[in-house]
Formats: structure tokens, C-alpha cells, sequence
């Protein structure tokens, strides 16, 4: 791959593909339009290279915009060839890769590039859940193309040279670039838009490369497989003090503790990415209380509640995983909703959001309950009473209505103290215990961390050629 700090549009994708696997398609392609002396402009394949090649061995197609070709701006004929890769790799079903590195449309061609840009639109639309989708932001992507960005499935940063925005910094109310940098990859990361950012192009380049091998090709493609060389019975000893910081105990219970996380930077108490069991790739959500840094130090606390922006970003990371048959791991630990007046605008849609994707997927679910679980917000990280196949919980876990002190104090208010507490016990051990869910049939094992990945790795195995079928309609309206 090459070293450079900012490659040219051919360089980005030889370095992307394996080494002397890109096919060129379209090289010859170029404007037609003749207004405003365009004639006079020479276009090089209209500002875009189009084609494919592999990564890993995995077909992939891509097409990465030139910035040195008119800006690399979206014209008609340049609209036309990423929309015939888009064509392409739906006949054969692959993966579209997009290296974004745009000034925007060509003005010069107006409603014939509006035209084309809305042909883009439509093949991501359609290409939506049948192939994944990467787009790769190394320098201007505004407007129009954060639109494209926001269509695809992952998205990646370039840190210092890209721009990733609707409207411009300076254009905002009350806002100027150096007060705030609402382009920057630091500000599209913690605002959700991107998944990844890398500190140079090759960094990002990587990346992809990585989230490539771990996907299917299409929504044709069984599942991802890798060989695995982990024990399948490894025990994990040091889970039961990773319980806070989610994302440490996933890492631990992968394969070669791999993980690839998703939206690293935005709501942190939900940790989203995926994981590895018995070579199969398994998608990992999980509720965090805690951060903590390479030390062990607790960088950021949270309060165990759901928020909005936590499900918005578990809801489109469940979707994405049903639609392309990829198993499903949660960790639970939830206590409520997050009670702000902010919150209280946005939470009860966001939580509709991320019910309603945990309760229309069909792909193998698991949920291992590691702390609390009380509450309608429990029922919403993926519980059997909206169809998780399999439900685990820690010896120590809590899960019922409420926590038992509250809900003694609620139900014999006026008592005494001792009262109070002794009723508060007694409704931990009826109502909020681990057993007491068992015993209903909505905990199917209780288990002790540390033998947490071999339960996982033989519940997927079990459930690997699951079939359920759903009533007939065209879509649902959440």
C-alpha cells in the first residue's frame, strides 16, 4: 500500500484492493455537454475512476471521485458510471465501495447532473439491504453527498482533509468555522453520521478492508465465516470486571478478543459493533456505564438508562444485521429511560425505534443479561418478551418491574423502616431475582461469567439454521 499522505483517486483504490486485482470499467467515459465553453475542459473519465477488483479474495466494486478532474463534481455521464457499478454489483451481489472527494454538481450541467445525482440516490435506495454499502469521505463531501454518505450503511473519515457536511460551517446561524467545524470528522463522529475516522487516508483504507472480510457479500451470503483458532470452551475470567465498560467484555469474548466497533464516538453507553464466535461474525449490542481508558481508569460514567441517541444507534445497527442475516448478542444492563426535558422530546420514539427492530428480526438472537433489567426498557434491549431465541442471565443479575427498595417503598408507604426493608427483600428474592425470571420461563439459563462465550458459541451453533417466517406486507411504518 502505498505511504503517501494523500493519495490520488487511482492510488486510493489500488491501495484499497489487493495488489494488481483492479478491473477499470467506463475508462473512457466523459462529459457530453458542451455549455459554457465545457468543451474547452478536458474531464479525464469524467472525474470519477469506476471499476472493481478484491480484497481478501472478496469481490468488491468502487468508485473513488478525482478531485484534480473539474473538482471531481458530479456531472451526467459521472452520475452514470457509479450508477452502472451500482448495477453491477446487484446482478452479481457485492459490495459497492464509494471514495467520496467531491466540489459538488457541475453547475455547468445543471438539471442534467440534478438528473444524474437522483439516479445515485435511487440505486442506493434500492441497493439497500440486498449489498453492503462503504462510503470512504477524503476531502469535500457537501451537500447533495452527505445525503450520499447518509445512504450508505458505514462511514468512513479521513481526519485532517475531509469535509463531511449539508450546509457549510459559515452558513449556520450564530456560527462560523472557527468556533465550531461542523464538517470536521470529529464533529460528524460525535454527531453519529461516521463510524470510523482515521488519522490518515491509509488508516481508513484499512479499516475497510477489515469491515470487508467480516461481512457478507450480499444478503444472499449465509453468514461471514472465518476459521477459528480460539478454544471454543475458553473461559473468560475476567468478565465479571468488564461488566461497566461493555465494550472490554466483548472484545474478551471474541475469538482473538477481535471487535470491530461501530460509532465509537457517539452515544457511548451503547456500544455497537461486531465480534467473533466459532469463526462467525455476530453483531454485539450492548448497554455501557462506564468507559475506561487503556489503564483501567473510568473516563466517562453513565447512569444505566436508555437514551435517544443510544437507540437510534442500536436500532440501525439491529437493522442492518437482520437485513443481511448476521446474529445478534446483546448485553443488557438497563434501569429506565434517561429523565431530562430534552430526553423526554426524542426517548419514547427512539425506544419505538429499537423495539420495534429487536422485535421484526428474524436472524438468531441471544440476550445475556448482566445487570439490571427492570422495566419496559428491558423488554426493549432485546428480551424474550419480544423474541430473543435465547435469554442468559448473571447469578447476579436483577430483572423485574423496578428496583426492590423503590418498589417496597412504593407499596407500603407509611410503614416502618423495618418494614420496609424487610419487604424490600423479600421482593428481590420473588420479584427481581434471576431465579424468580428463570422460573417464569423468561430466563432460560442462569450462568456465571466466566463461562459466558462457550454458552454463546453453542446457542448460535443451535440456532444457526433458524427459520421464521413474518405476515405478509410491504413494510412496516417504524
Amino acid at each position: 500500500m502505498s505511504n503517501t499522505a494523500q493519495l490520488s483517486a487511482r492510488e486510493r483504490i489500488t491501495s484499497l484492493l489487493d495488489d494488481n486485482s483492479f478491473v477499470e470499467v467506463g475508462a473512457y467515459v466523459t462529459k457530453r455537454s458542451t455549455d459554457f465553453n465545457l468543451q474547452q475542459k478536458e474531464v479525464p473519465a469524467d472525474g470519477v475512476i469506476t471499476g472493481y477488483g478484491v480484497i481478501d479474495g472478496n469481490l468488491v466494486y468502487v468508485y473513488s471521485q478525482d478531485a484534480s478532474a473539474l473538482g471531481g463534481s458530479v456531472g451526467e455521464m459521472h452520475a452514470k458510471k457509479i450508477a452502472h457499478i451500482y448495477d453491477l454489483a446487484l446482478k452479481v451481489g457485492a459490495p459497492v465501495i464509494g471514495i467520496i472527494d467531491c466540489a459538488g454538481l457541475r453547475l455547468q450541467e445543471a438539471t442534467d447532473a440534478l438528473q444524474g445525482f437522483g439516479e445515485i440516490y435511487t440505486k442506493k435506495v434500492m441497493a439497500s439491504g440486498v449489498i453492503p454499502q462503504i462510503t470512504a469521505v477524503f476531502g469535500n463531501s457537501g451537500g447533495g453527498l452527505a445525503i450520499l454518505a447518509s445512504l450508505s450503511d458505514f462511514t468512513f473519515m479521513e481526519a485532517k482533509n475531509a469535509k463531511l457536511y449539508v450546509n457549510s460551517p459559515n452558513t449556520l446561524d450564530k456560527n462560523y468555522k472557527e468556533k465550531l467545524d461542523t464538517s470536521s470528522a470529529t464533529f460528524q463522529a460525535k454527531s453519529g453520521m461516521v463510524d470510523f475516522v482515521g488519522a490518515t487516508e491509509n488508516d481508513v483504507l484499512d479499516r475497510i478492508r477489515d469491515l470487508i472480510t467480516i461481512l457478507p457479500a450480499s444478503n444472499d451470503d449465509d453468514a461471514s465465516f472465518d476459521e477459528c483458532n480460539d478454544d471454543l470452551n475458553r473461559l473468560v475470567p475476567a468478565l465479571e470486571t468488564e461488566l461497566g465498560d461493555t465494550k472490554k467484555a466483548l472484545i474478551d469474548l471474541s475469538d482473538d478478543h477481535y471487535f470491530f466497533e461501530i460509532k465509537s464516538e457517539y452515544a457511548k453507553d451503547m456500544v455497537t459493533g461486531f465480534i467473533r464466535l466459532n469463526g462467525v461474525t455476530i453483531g454485539a449490542v450492548a448497554n455501557r456505564t462506564e468507559v475506561l481508558d487503556s489503564e483501567g481508569k473510568v473516563t466517562d460514567r453513565f447512569d444505566g438508562s436508555l437514551t435517544t441517541a443510544g437507540c437510534l444507534k442500536a436500532e440501525r445497527f439491529v437493522k442492518f444485521c437482520d437485513a443481511f442475516h448476521i446474529p445478534v448478542v446483546t448485553l443488557t444492563n438497563v434501569n429506565g429511560y434517561k429523565a431530562t426535558v430534552e430526553e423526554e422530546k426524542t426517548i419514547a420514539e427512539a425506544c419505538a425505534k429499537l423495539t420495534y427492530a429487536f422485535t421484526s428480526a428474524t436472524v438468531p438472537k441471544v440476550n445475556l443479561i448482566i445487570g439490571e433489567a427492570y422495566g419496559s426498557a428491558y423488554i426493549t434491549m432485546n428480551s424474550k418478551h419480544i423474541g430473543a431465541d435465547m435469554v442468559f442471565a448473571l447469578p447476579s443479575a436483577e430483572i423485574g418491574m423496578m428496583n426492590a427498595d423503590l418498589a417496597a417503598q412504593i407499596m407500603y408507604a407509611g410503614e416502618k423502616g423495618e418494614v420496609i426493608k424487610e419487604k424490600a427483600a423479600d421482593y428481590a428474592t420473588l420479584q427481581s431475582s434471576a431465579i424468580a425470571a428463570a422460573s417464569r420461563g423468561y430466563v432460560d439459563s442462569i450462568i456465571e461469567p466466566s463461562t459466558v462465550r462457550k454458552h454463546l458459541i453453542y446457542s448460535f451453533e443451535m440456532l444457526f439454521t433458524k427459520s421464521e417466517t413474518r405476515p405478509v406486507k410491504k413494510h412496516g411504518t417504524r
